[in-house]
Parts: C-alpha cells; structure tokens; sequence
C-alpha cells in the first residue's frame, strides 16, 4: 500500500523545501526533517509571489494630489505576499 504523503516524501527527497501544518498556530511551518504521521498535514512550500512596483506621477491641485499623466516622479514598491506598502521613492526629473 503507497503511504499517504508518498508523493511529497519523493519530492522532499529531490530537494524540496516542505512545510507542515502546525494546528497550535494554525499556520504553515517550514520543517527540514518532517516525520511524515499519517494524520499530519504537509505541502511542499509554495514559491513567494514577486514583489510589484508602480511608477507614477502624482500632481498637487487645490483639493490634494491625484495621479497624472507624464513622467513618472514616485515609485512604489508593495509586497507581493500581503500586498502591504514596503517602500517609496521619490524619481529626479528624467528618472524612469
């Protein structure tokens, strides 16, 4: 009989980095030796989606700023896992 997590052992063996599910925390932990219990949860560990940039140009007006067309004067740069702000920069003129 093929054991449970047979697919995932192969792959653990081949050199993928395997997580299990940790019910205290109820959240995905890294493990670099699972035991492989019957009744545990394991996955192999999912690849981090890139990180997204954004350039734009951002304008004052009398009632605050707003985005605007032309070369772009601020980059942004959000996490691409939780979509949070990590940074900004402000470009010098002709910096794109």
């Amino acid at each position: 009989m093929k054991h449970k997590h047979a697919d995932l052992i192969h792959a653990w063996a081949d050199g993928a980095q395997i997580q299990f599910f940790n019910i205290v925390y109820e959240e995905w932990d890294d493990t670099p030796y699972p035991c492989w219990d019957e009744k545990g949860q394991y996955r192999i560990k999912p690849e981090p989606k890139p990180d997204i940039f954004y350039k734009a140009k951002i304008a004052v007006f009398t009632g605050g700023i707003k985005f605007d067309y032309g070369t772009p004067n601020i980059e942004l740069i959000f996490d691409g896992e939780t979509l949070e702000l990590k940074s900004a920069e402000v470009l010098s003129r002709g910096k794109e």
